[in-house]
């Protein structure tokens, strides 16, 4: 290990570099669908940054548009600054994207850029990123989620019983798409993985507030499900709160995952309006925007869900003290085994980081990547 105060004296960025990769979907004739979207690709938007010979990483996933962003807007903020403290460039980065736009592709970029500086500081400190962090757990218990709308019936039990399969108790398919093929989709899930693993949906928004409560009853009363994810859109903090408040007690209410700045995590534990927040490290500021998260969970008495990205969240998630478990998407799960060595598989139905490889212990697979390329050159 690196004595810390000769790794970091003086050190700065010296570089950034931004690219893009976009992954087609592997869905029925290429196409995935929830309840309100449907899409035949995910963009991966990879930020390197440079400082005494070490290179850190972080990601988002969202267009093309936030590599952009990243170059135009964050690179002049953070270069030629010391890599000691990642939290205050982050504030520098959230003063600089305020006419920008904050929530969206601003939030995304700061985030990417957030956790490669972290995963960067862990490097030059010669450490697993985990042990950089305060960290409460050495795992993030996961759920298998995917279970899109357009697979057909043998598709979607596939899934969901190879997830269980491998050990993990907790899996999710979207819903509400047509909610009157609903009852057939629940009804083959739930006998294909029996009745010991818990069972969750998500609406994404697709369903106003008095049908919500409808389904809610019925998920709940007859396949015992215990999560329902956006059953109205997020930004209906009312209709979140009704069906909180007036929706079968074992049935969670969950949201946060398009929640970009704190304040709109406060809008949401107001009330409150979830009875389990979301939180995603590539949208709400990265690294330094959990770890913000994560105190308001605790001061309000709230478990934290980590969206996807779980090779990311893996690591920041063990720093929450209200953990919950964390989203293995199909999709970014793909993504990142495609594109990166060191990405995690679970265990007992856990993700634990990998504490033998300093920082997020990711490496790109330039060679595996390029086919995907949609910004940025590869490095010589």
């Amino acid at each position: 290990m690196r004595d810390d105060t000769t790794s970091l004296e003086g050190c700065t960025v010296d570089a950034v570099d931004v690219h893009a990769f976009e992954v087609p979907t592997d869905g029925p004739e290429g196409r995935e669908q929830d309840g309100t979207l449907e899409w035949d690709s995910t963009t991966l938007v990879l930020v390197r940054v440079h400082a005494g010979g070490r290179t850190g990483l972080g990601y988002t996933y969202g267009d093309a548009s936030v590599a952009s962003f990243v170059h135009s807007g964050l690179t002049p903020v953070i270069k030629g600054e010391p890599v000691s403290s990642p939290a205050a460039l982050w504030q520098r980065m959230g003063a600089r994207i305020r006419n920008a736009g904050r929530p969206g592709v601003g939030s995304m970029a700061v985030s990417a850029v957030d956790v490669a500086l972290w995963d960067l500081k862990a490097r030059l400190l010669d450490l697993p990123l985990v042990h950089l962090l305060p960290a409460c757990h050495d795992r993030v218990p996961v759920y298998g989620s995917g279970g899109f709308t357009n697979y057909p019936l043998d598709r979607l039990t596939d899934q969901l019983t190879g997830w269980v399969g491998q050990g993990i108790p907790r899996v999710k398919l979207k819903t509400s798409r047509q909610p009157e093929r609903d009852a057939d989709r629940l009804t083959a899930v739930r006998k294909a993985i029996g009745d010991e693993p818990e069972l969750f949906t998500d609406a994404n928004g697709a369903l106003a507030r008095k049908e919500a409560l409808y389904w809610a009853r019925r998920f709940h009363d007859e396949w015992d499900v215990r999560w329902f994810e956006e059953p109205v859109t997020s930004a209906d903090l009312e209709g979140l709160r009704m069906l909180r408040d007036r929706g079968p007690e074992r049935l969670e209410i969950a949201a946060g995952e398009y929640a970009f700045t704190a304040q709109d995590f406060v809008n949401l534990t107001d009330g409150p309006a979830v009875d389990c927040l979301q939180a995603d490290i590539t949208r709400c500021g990265g690294i330094t925007g959990v770890l913000e998260v994560a105190g308001l969970s605790a001061a309000r008495h709230l478990d934290l869900s980590a969206h996807c990205a779980p090779a990311l969240s893996a690591h920041a998630f063990c720093a929450v003290r209200r953990l919950r478990h964390l989203e293995y998407f199909h999709d970014h799960v793909r993504v990142e085994h495609l594109l990166f060595d060191g990405t995690l598989s679970p265990v007992g139905g856990a993700l634990r980081p990998d504490t033998d490889r300093p920082g997020l212990g990711l490496d790109v697979k330039w060679a595996d990547a390029e086919p995907y390329r949609v910004h940025g050159t590869q490095p010589s």
